[in-house]
């Protein structure tokens, strides 16, 4: 039976441990290898949401749950993050920067798709955009090496793909409409 409060606890105890995303990866790889016993503890996605699990200046876990057909624009994190899907799917585009642009503007690099049971780490330096393709919620469990909701980072306009300062209300919001 997976917990939650188990689940917080290794990662806390994987983190103090190696402050990089590896030990928290093998942590997300075990939940991830139950899906069934994570939506158990969290309960089927019923809406779209951010749901803090829990939060500290070197740990955030979150319960991230994406409308169907959603799509949040390019944006970076600063730290490293860990993702795992316990149902649905998330599509993911890999940016990088055009290099000496001096808007910032960025330019596709890459894509990978997560399924149910599957996890990825992303490293400190990327941006990425998240979609989720299919006509249902997807649920995923979003752990970050550091303040998820405090960091000052960086998201691009979707049309022009300029930088611009992260705007953690709007991103809220787009997950409660």
């Amino acid at each position: 039976m997976w917990d939650i409060g188990d689940f917080v606890a290794d990662c806390r105890t994987a983190i103090d441990k190696d402050a990089s995303h590896k030990a928290v990866s093998e942590v997300i790889g075990r939940a991830m290898s139950d899906t069934s016993a994570v939506v158990s503890a969290l309960g089927e996605p019923t809406e779209s949401g951010i749901i803090p699990i829990y939060q500290s200046a070197d740990l955030t876990i979150v319960n991230v749950i994406w409308k169907p057909g959603m799509t949040i624009m390019p944006h970076n994190h600063e730290m490293w993050a860990v993702i795992g899907i316990y149902g649905g799917r998330e599509d993911n585009i890999f940016w990088r920067r055009v290099k000496d642009d001096p808007d910032g503007r960025i330019e596709a690099a890459g894509a990978r798709a997560l399924s149910t049971g599957e996890f990825a780490p992303l490293g400190k330096d990327i941006i990425h955009s998240v979609t989720n393709p299919i006509p249902k919620l997807t649920g995923a469990i979003h752990v970050y090496g550091g303040d998820f909701f405090e960091a000052e980072r960086s998201e691009w306009d979707p049309e022009i793909l300029t930088e611009h300062t992260y705007d953690m209300s709007k991103v809220k919001a787009m997950f409660s409409d």
